[in-house]
């Protein structure tokens, strides 16, 4: 073999190794295999989230006293009306014939009545006389009695006709905006049973109400005249903002879940705000500063034989020490995160947590202080190879 050929196969098989000896080291880096972030001192806001609709604050919904046939309509969607406004008539044809029938049976009981009292003045002079008996006359006094009631209930009768006949015009009892019709010309509106919704007007779209569901856990920390920031579907870049107005004390239960209305009233000024909007709602509950953070997604990652270690542990701990009494051990630090030692392995640290918010919990007390390693994932196995060990 010539000597050319040798130190080929030689500087062939140094970069080999040398190879071999740059992965390995990589691959046995502890600090490559795991996402980082430092615990830090910050601020955290402490808020309760909850869904809720949109509402005017008030709504009146516009029925009908009488049934029939619409005949006109005056009004539609978002038509703006006023008080006393006609908003649309039925067909006045019967309401015209029964109040006509009425009026003709009040001028007959007038009739009847004027003849009865007649023979009650009558029967009157002729009793004093004694030409009738006691009976008789005490007859024709019932008759002109009776007579009299007959011509108060025509009466009574007429003003009923004449009223349903007004009815028959439905006009608008506030002023407001149209948001509902429930009506269109030629339907037919049957108030036999219950009073029809024709109409809905809110009053004032300028002040909306939301009707937010919050949970029973998170009650004791709602409060009248509390902040309320929340967004809608419409506006996913814009944040608003109400006040709690009341809290009621009407819990509904659906799946064994048990939740309160809380009412938030809500300043609409441009109109953005439509009713019937689902709204994402934040409760402020306090806002804490100068604290110790922790990235919530550490609370979730365990190194794989964590298990084991922990199992270990918890021998030690109920092994009794040198006095011959059973430690302890830390009473309320009941979560376990994994921080990144000086050995570059994944060490538990022993916390308790307080208030949290979508990203990060203010750890209350514990082993941890600021600028740990705080383990929050695996790497990326793509990202190890560029060289990123952490975030």
């Amino acid at each position: 073999m010539s000597r050319r050929r040798v130190l080929g196969i030689l500087a062939l098989v140094a970069g080999l190794a040398a190879a071999a000896v740059a992965f390995v080291r990589r691959d046995d880096d502890p600090a490559a295999r795991f996402q980082v972030t430092p615990a830090s001192i910050g601020s955290l806001t402490e808020e309760i989230s909850a869904n809720g609709t949109i509402n005017p604050i008030r709504v009146v919904n516009v029925g009908s006293q009488v049934s029939g046939t619409v005949e006109k309509l005056y009004v539609d969607f978002n038509d703006r009306v006023t008080a006393g406004q006609v908003l649309l008539e039925l067909d006045p044809r019967l309401f015209r014939a029964a109040l006509q029938q009425s009026q003709a049976a009040l001028a007959n009981a007038e009739a009847q009545s004027a003849l009865a009292d007649a023979n009650r003045r009558r029967a009157t002079e002729l009793r004093r006389q004694d030409f009738i008996s006691q009976q008789d006359y005490e007859q024709t006094i019932a008759t002109a009695r009776s007579q009299a009631a007959q011509v108060q209930s025509a009466r009574a009768r007429v003003a009923q006709d004449q009223a349903n006949l007004t009815f028959s015009i439905i006009v608008a009892p506030v002023s407001g905006v149209i948001i509902n019709r429930k009506i269109d010309i030629g339907q037919t509106v049957a108030a036999a049973f219950q009073t029809p919704e024709l109409f809905s007007i809110a009053q004032d779209l300028t002040r909306m109400r939301i009707e937010a569901l919050v949970a029973e856990a998170d009650i004791s920390r709602v409060t009248l005249g509390q902040k309320v920031s929340f967004t809608v579907d419409a506006y996913n870049d814009r944040q608003f903002a109400g006040t709690v107005s009341q809290v009621r004390l009407n819990p509904s239960t659906q799946q064994n879940v048990v939740t309160f209305t809380v009412v938030v009233d809500v300043p609409n000024p441009d109109g953005a705000l439509l009713p019937g909007m689902t709204v994402n709602a934040r409760f402020l509950v306090k806002q804490h500063g100068d604290v110790l953070l922790v990235p919530n997604a550490a609370m979730t990652w365990k190194p794989k034989d964590w298990t084991r270690q922990q199992a270990a542990e918890k021998a030690r701990e109920s092994q009794p020490d040198k006095t011959g009494e059973t430690p302890a051990g830390q009473a309320g630090f009941g979560t376990t995160i994994f921080v990144l030692g000086a050995d570059n392995k994944p060490q538990p640290r022993r916390i308790r947590l307080g208030a949290a918010d979508a990203e990060n919990s203010i750890v209350l007390g514990g082993e941890l202080k600021a600028g740990d390693r705080v383990i929050t994932g695996e790497a990326d196995p793509g990202a190890s190879k560029g060289g990123k060990s952490s975030r």
